[in-house]
């Protein structure tokens, strides 16, 4: 099963700019004049233009129909826009149109979240377990999962560094997040990190990216059914934490994995060890408070933050109504990669998770912090253009996205072996 499994959203330095493209999206249609027939103006009239539009000769004012007559759908000429056209924008015009007090990481702001996410974890714990009510734990298991879901964002801007300035307490903070929500910190961080430096790459990316098609089909029917059939994908994050994604070797705890180069081996190690003491402490508790009562506080909620991971992380980068591109070779570039992702508006959840659906300039510049996000992505919206994708309004909870979640399911299976613009297509077999 794991070989079905994908990851997540993240980091650090951008690479290289790239140069504008030349190329244009702009149409130059020539308005049509349209006269009536009946109206001749003289031959002399038509060797001079003063004399053709004077005063004296206001033929014009007896046409019947309008100078410029409304045209219909099959005259009119309309050029569509084409998503895996390179941009007529480069990465320093986006950044140029972001308020410079974007850019500035405010620590205490970022430690107030955490101190306010840490105390509506434990305050709904203590609710649940005094009132310990059947009625109750539904709303007890979604409340927690979505928390734990919030703390993981947290820790997620720790590995941008967009948290603080200060590396050591991105770090401290961020194995306190991660570890709590058996999260291996270092080891996401590294990934997350290839995953947006390549990201919208075919065989480059890390998180959620298509399998070619001939992979698709080496892979075993049972697969690629739990691969694409609900909820199952939406509890893939432990497992590809454990062993990546398929076509990819190694696991997230393991310092020798491809994952990481030799110098990051000791953070690694780090990362493996809280890890290995939260889940250590989790057994302790289940000896203390018995396994019904740990599966009930604990078990159940850290689900519901894997599908809330899942489904985020994969709505970002897929579930369109139109489909979008996806990048190899020499067409693939970090701007037209990063365009490829989508926003999303979660409702009530936005503010909760700390407004991570402003997914697009999270993308390129991951060191924004995520409270000027909403702002960045305003102030970017008139040079992206066509290429940013406004996301559908949400209710007060994002029960519209399930729709895309579902259609997404059905279509989106593999893509092309051989292109460098390639797009999604269906296996009508598995469906």
């Amino acid at each position: 099963m794991a070989s079905w499994v994908l990851s997540e959203c993240g980091i650090r330095p951008l690479p290289r700019f790239y140069p504008k493209p030349t190329n244009s999206l702009v149409s130059n249609t020539i308005p049509t004049f349209k006269f009536n027939p009946k109206v001749t103006p003289p031959p002399s009239s038509l060797n001079s233009r003063k004399g053709f539009f004077s005063k004296a000769r206001n033929w014009a004012l007896n046409v019947a129909t309008p100078l410029t007559a409304p045209q219909s759908p099959s005259e009119e000429h309309t050029e569509r826009f084409d998503p895996g056209a390179p941009p007529p924008f480069n990465l320093a015009d986006i950044r140029a149109a972001i308020p410079k007090h974007c850019w500035v990481k405010n620590p205490w702001l970022s430690m107030s979240y955490v101190v306010r996410d840490v105390a509506i974890v434990f305050g709904l714990a203590v609710v649940a377990a005094y009132f310990n009510n059947w009625l109750l734990w539904p709303l007890y298991w979604f409340a927690q999962g979505t928390m734990f879901w919030a703390l993981f964002v947290l820790g997620h801007d720790c590995g941008h560094g967009s948290f603080s300035n200060d590396q050591r307490l991105n770090s401290v903070a961020g194995h306190l997040l991660h570890s709590s929500i058996l999260v291996p910190y270092h080891g996401w961080r590294i990934s997350h990190r290839t995953h947006h430096q390549n990201h919208g790459h075919v065989e480059n990316d890390e998180s959620w990216h298509p399998l070619p098609e001939s992979m698709y089909k080496k892979l075993e029917k049972a697969t690629q059914i739990f691969r694409f059939t609900l909820p199952f994908p939406m509890l893939a994050y432990p497992f590809y934490l454990w062993n990546r994604s398929p076509g990819k070797n190694g696991s997230h705890y393991h310092p020798d994995s491809d994952l990481f180069l030799p110098k990051e081996k000791n953070d690694v190690l780090t990362s493996t060890a809280c890890w290995t003491a939260m889940a250590a402490l989790l057994v302790c508790l289940n000896f203390v408070m018995g396994p019904i009562q740990m599966l009930k506080l604990y078990g159940v909620p850290y689900w519901i933050f894997v599908m809330w991971l899942d489904f985020v992380t994969y709505l970002h980068h897929h579930g369109h109504e139109d489909k979008l591109p996806w990048y190899r070779g020499k067409e693939w570039s970090y701007l037209r990669g990063g365009l490829t992702t989508l926003d999303r508006d979660y409702g009530w959840i936005n503010n909760i998770h700390h407004d991570i659906g402003t997914h697009v300039i999270h993308h390129l510049f991951p060191q924004i912090p995520h409270y000027h996000l909403v702002e960045a992505t305003e102030a970017a919206k008139p040079v992206l253009g066509k290429y940013y994708r406004e996301p559908k309004n949400s209710g007060p909870l994002p029960l519209h996205l399930l729709g895309s979640l579902i259609k997404s399911m059905k279509q989106d299976h593999f893509v092309s072996d051989t292109g460098d613009i390639v797009y999604y297509e269906a296996d009508p077999k598995l469906n």
